[in-house]
This record gives C-alpha cells, structure tokens and sequence, in this order.
C-alpha cells in the first residue's frame, strides 16, 4: 500500500517537473552502452534521449559545479517507443527509452563496433566486446569499493563521493588496475561489470576507466527509473546475481572469476552463484573496505570457503593474483601456436 502511494506520487512529480522543464522528449539521441557477444549473436545496448549531456569535466573545478553536473546526469528525458536500427535489424526502445538489439554473430573477436540510428537519424557506433577465441577465463568484477574508491558501505559517504566528485577527480585502486591488466593478459580474458549503479552513469564510469587505464568491458548496470509499471527496481543481490547468471550464459564455454567487496555483502551473493553454476566459478577475490570485516561478512566467508571455489579477501588484492595462478595453473597457460599448413 505505502509502496503504491509513493509510486503514485512520484510520478505525478515526474509529470508535474517535466512540464515544468519543458522535458517532450522532441530530441534523438542514442546512448550507446558497451555490448557483448553470445554463442548465438552479438547484443547491442543504449538509451535514446532527447538531448544527451557531454561536458567534459576539470580536475579544479568544485564540488558544487560536479553535484550540479551530477544531477544533469538523472535528469533525463528519455524517448519511449522510438525505433532503432543496426542494419536490417530493428526494435522499439521501451518507457524508459532503452533498446536491446541482437544481431548475427558476425564480428571479428576483440573490440569493434556496430552503426545504431533511431528513427533516420545520424548513425551511433554502439561498442561490442567479443571474446578471443584462445579467452581461459572471464572476469565479472563489481565496481563501487572494489574497483572504485566509493564507501558504498556507508550511505553518507557514498552519496557525498558519488555527488561531489567527477570522472577526472574519482579514485580507482592502483592494486585493482595492475590486478584487471594481470588477469585481462593483454586482452585474452574478456573482463565483465556488475554494478548497482544506474545506467545514467554509463558514460561516467567509462570516462573513469579512460583516465586511470583500468580495463574496460561491458557494463550491466541498474534501471532506476519510474514508470507506470515500475517503481524502484530489484535490489543489489537481486540485480548482481541475475546478471552474473546472463553473463555466464553468454560465456558458457568458459569458468570465471568473481570479485568484489565485503561492503555489499558479495560474499553471500558470490556463493549463491556458485550453488547455481557448479564448478563455473574457480576463484572469488573480496576487498575488505572501510572498517572491515563484521560478524556477517565473517559468517558469508566461512559459508564461500566450505566451496572448491578459491577464496581471497582483505584489505587489497595483493597477492590474489598468484594465489589463483597457484591452485588453477591451468587457466594461466598459454596456447600452443597455430601451425602454419606446408605449403
């Protein structure tokens, strides 16, 4: 009841500040998110708006111009039912204005990219990521405290550092870009974000990667909008898992590796999977942020070690690397070279 009264009220709030603002959704613009590939095609994401912001922000400025910038960011006007093209594929975004596109798996591995266009506009290009054919494993990391210094763990603390600073300013943890870049081997283990953050912040996070040279991979990202049908979407675990489990489908021929932080309670996350995808998952890594490890992380973890899975947590990744290079060698093989035909 008190659910479908805020529900109510909130969108009369939408409705009341998009007349307001004048917010028709009378613009076309594609925002491209990050694809992925499938054994059974390649799936193209983004969001079309009416107008998209883009300023590229500075290291000097304050944080009161990045709260402002921030806003901006979930301030959109998104365009429903809108039709979006990649060649002769076709598909309608739906009230939040997102697509989905599932093309023929016809790209070359590695990064590429296809043309996107809404309704005969200018064309996008949407990115992809396809694995290489000699990947050992994927990689399926968080994001907030376990790649990008946040304080997720506490509600204050992440909303001030999400709000005040900006993609020139956020911290990314020097262990965790020389950890991705050990385990992403040049580019042979595709690497995979779950986050509990909103789609609005794609772009954000991306320009983040760009500036500290963390390594970059699709992105499955939280829809917080509101609609006539939706009001606050599934929770953090509910998210993470049911993402992971996407992820692992798209990758069925390869085992992964989990990593996260204790802040969010992914140790009881991780090992659902791990119930749900037997011998799939070969290594879990946590970072331990803020004040530590409580009484239910204590309990998550001992639940993760009763596993075959590799468990490592603490206060950094130091040292997970070569504890998973230990007890699975066989992921970090190289493959033996092609052999040319004689001619």
């Amino acid at each position: 009841m008190i659910k479908r009264t805020l529900h109510r009220l909130s969108l009369r709030a939408e409705r009341l500040y998009d007349r307001f603002f004048h917010r028709t959704g009378a613009g076309r613009e594609i925002d491209p998110y990050i694809g992925y590939a499938t054994p059974e095609g390649v799936v193209l994401r983004g969001r079309v708006l009416s107008h998209l912001h883009r300023d590229a922000p500075l290291k000097t400025q304050s944080k009161l111009a990045n709260l402002r910038d921030m806003f901006e960011l979930f301030l959109t006007d998104e365009v429903a039912d809108a039709e979006v093209r990649s060649g002769s594929v076709t598909t309608r975004t739906d009230e939040e204005g997102y697509f989905t596109l599932h093309l023929p798996r016809d790209l070359t591995p590695g990064w590429t990219s296809r043309a996107v266009t809404v309704e005969d506009g200018p064309e996008v290009a949407c990115p992809v990521m396809i694995p290489r054919e000699d990947a050992a494993f994927i990689v399926i990391s968080d994001i907030d405290d376990t790649m990008l210094r946040t304080g997720a763990y506490s509600l204050i603390k992440n909303l001030y550092t999400s709000f005040t600073g900006n993609s020139a300013t956020r911290e990314v943890f020097s262990d965790s870009i020389d950890l991705m870049q050990d385990l992403h081997d040049g580019g042979r283990n595709p690497v995979f974000y779950v986050s509990s953050s909103p789609w609005n912040l794609h772009d954000f996070l991306s320009d983040i990667f760009d500036n500290t040279g963390l390594v970059k991979g699709p992105m499955f990202l939280r829809d917080l909008g509101l609609s006539e049908t939706k009001f606050i979407t599934e929770g953090h675990g509910n998210h993470k898992g049911a993402s992971i489990d996407t992820i692992l489908a798209a990758n069925p021929d390869l085992p992964a590796i989990l990593l996260g932080d204790t802040g969010q309670h992914d140790a009881q996350i991780y090992r659902d999977v791990i119930d749900r995808h037997p011998g799939r998952i070969r290594a879990v890594g946590l970072r331990a942020p803020g004040p530590g490890l409580d009484a239910a992380d204590r309990h998550d973890l001992a639940a993760l070690s009763d596993t075959e899975v590799t468990v490592f947590s603490g206060p950094d990744f130091t040292g997970f690397s070569e504890s998973v290079k230990t007890a699975h060698p066989d992921l970090f093989e190289q493959p033996a070279p092609v052999q040319k035909a004689a001619q």
